[in-house]
């Protein structure tokens, strides 16, 4: 039978971390899942880490030539899943025990949702608690996705956080042409605005998944080069979204943008000796 939801883990050099993921999702209280694992010609075990949950009958295991970037593996293992329900869970993040419960639910409360998006807890490189709560940028309960598509604009960042967080319907997802990387630096960010257009979005205003920052995120050149690809993703929907966007929205969340990318820099640096 074809289940509710799939969980899909694109993994890449994640042999340290791979194990907490999958456990956080074969631990979930809500049963009618699949997961399918793809690996991306990871260089470090990452494939040996995956050997024990092959005879696992709810997982599947599989391999993505290398190149083509996330979005190729990302794409793997989407268009692979069965469920109505998609959920992207990165190689280093874990949800919590509820979290395909409440989403499931919020999606059975609202039948016009597309996308249900929770808060999140940032983690340190051991999986100590560095923000407890972050996310949504106010939102709460069921939203218009025209109106959370411009608060993510406005406010300058991915307020429906990393993927962990996010369960989406998988045929708006293969609708929209799959993951969105014209702008890799937000291809979740851009995917979930894409998606959220299509119907209507449910905050869930509590964290319900972890994302686990590390060193690689805290470099001025990061930074710069996210907040001009987040200049160029805000002008093309105000292009492609005649009246969602004004101008002046459109200046206002490239000025956040920037100002985001800097503050996270600052922090990573602050905490960079607990990022591994």
């Amino acid at each position: 039978m074809t289940p509710r939801v799939s969980v899909v883990v694109p993994a890449y050099n994640n042999a340290d971390y791979i194990a907490e993921t999958i456990d956080s999702i074969l631990g979930q209280t809500f049963e009618d899942f699949e997961l399918i694992i793809a690996d991306h010609a990871s260089s470090d075990g990452t494939l040996a880490a995956l050997a024990p949950y092959a005879d696992d009958p709810r997982v599947t295991i599989l391999n993505t030539p290398a190149g083509g970037g996330a979005k190729a593996n990302w794409d793997r293992v989407s268009q692979a899943a069965n469920g109505d329900l998609l959920k992207l869970v990165c190689g280093d993040d874990t949800i919590f025990p509820t979290c395909l419960a409440e989403q499931v639910a919020a999606f059975d409360e609202h039948p016009e949702t597309v996308l249900v998006a929770s808060q999140r807890t940032l983690v340190d490189a051991a999986g100590k608690t560095v923000l407890a709560a972050r996310g949504l940028a106010g939102l709460s309960g069921p939203v218009s996705g025209r109106v959370a598509a411009r608060r993510a604009v406005t406010a300058g960042a991915n307020i429906f956080g990393e993927p962990g967080c996010v369960l989406m319907r998988r045929a708006v997802l293969e609708k929209i042409g799959w993951w969105d990387d014209a702008n890799p630096y937000l291809i979740d960010e851009a995917t979930y605005v894409g998606v959220a257009l299509h119907g209507d979005v449910v905050a869930i205003p509590r964290p319900l998944a972890s994302f686990r920052i590390n060193a690689g995120q805290w470099s001025v050149r990061l930074a710069r080069q996210q907040a001009s690809q987040a200049a160029a993703f805000h002008e093309a929907l105000r292009a492609a979204e005649p009246g969602l966007l004004s101008a002046m929205d459109v200046r206002i969340g490239n000025a956040k943008a920037l100002g985001t990318s800097f503050m996270r820099r600052a922090v990573y640096m602050v905490l960079k000796r607990r990022m591994g």
